[in-house]
């Protein structure tokens, strides 16, 4: 039998060029490969409630322990991290960081847009110009920002359009500081998808982004997956999950779709239970999430 090494070269033109006469029959096509997806997702912490008692370097240790290399904090937590922080201070948090495998990726704030007082609209958006430079300063890369619900005798339509607008002035403040601002999925009534969406066709700052909540109302109307392409072009790099093994929230299609999307950025725990040994419990969600992406 003959290898392919003892093909001639008279003959190996002639391969070519019957080849070459295939994709003139009509209906052929070339065999194409599968589409290939390539998972770039990382799993990450927000300090709410597992690491509110930490300090900054538990929860390094914390993290690199369980081999979580990415943290959102959450402010008013035991780690220290304020605006009220003096610039040495917040290099000597920026440093514990770099040294580490561990990336600081910014604040998690309780700021909102949708309050109809507007001297209050104002100094909330004063606020996270201060986290935003907070952030920046410690190294990280971006500002969790939420909508809080809608309010009496102010129509929806009006909170959602004053939302948008607000994220677009913080937007632009934290483009110059080369960070983001992440709006979490939140709030009764504003929480759900279609008013997101409302919020994001008005905030249209490049900067801003939507961070996905995994709440239970991500289901209602025609569904999770309806729901989540509203905002798919618009999620930010941080998405919220809770336990990923705990409860009816369908986190393993959620990991599907977002493999499919190619989504490159941070699934942050968000635990909201009180194990005893908590980096355990860290090591066995990091766990699940491997096993997860697995299978999408």
């Amino acid at each position: 039998m003959r290898t392919s090494k003892n093909i001639s070269r008279k003959e190996f033109i002639k391969n070519v060029s019957l080849l070459s006469s295939l994709a003139f029959v009509p209906g052929f096509k070339f065999p194409t490969s599968s589409k290939v997806v390539t998972n770039q997702m990382k799993l990450g912490f927000v300090t709410y409630l597992w690491g509110k008692d930490w300090d900054v370097p538990t929860i390094i240790k914390n993290l690199a322990t369980a081999k979580i290399y990415g943290v959102e904090l959450r402010v008013e937590h035991a780690h220290g991290v304020t605006t009220e922080l003096s610039k040495h201070e917040r290099e000597l948090i920026k440093k514990q960081f770099a040294d580490s495998p561990v990336q600081v990726l910014g604040m998690g704030t309780n700021q909102k847009f949708d309050c109809p007082d507007q001297d209050k609209l104002k100094r909330s958006i004063e606020k996270t110009k201060e986290f935003i430079k907070l952030s920046h300063d410690i190294g990280g890369t971006g500002v969790k920002v939420k909508p809080n619900g809608f309010h009496k005798d102010v129509p929806h339509e009006k909170t959602l359009e004053q939302i948008g607008k607000s994220l677009n002035e913080v937007g632009k403040f934290a483009a110059d500081y080369g960070q983001k601002i992440r709006l979490e999925v939140h709030g009764k009534g504003t929480q759900q998808l279609p008013n997101i969406k409302s919020i994001m066709d008005v905030a249209t700052n490049s900067s801003v982004g939507v961070c996905w909540n995994s709440n239970d109302t991500d289901l209602d109307g025609k569904g999770l997956e309806y729901n989540f392409n509203l905002v798919k072009n618009r999620l930010g790099d941080t998405v919220h999950v809770r336990e990923l093994n705990i409860g009816n929230y369908p986190y393993q299609k959620l990991m599907s779709m977002l493999v499919d999307m190619n989504y490159n950025g941070w699934v942050l725990l968000e635990c909201r239970t009180d194990p005893e040994d908590k980096v355990k419990a860290l090591i066995e969600q990091r766990k699940v999430f491997e096993n997860m992406i697995s299978q999408s």
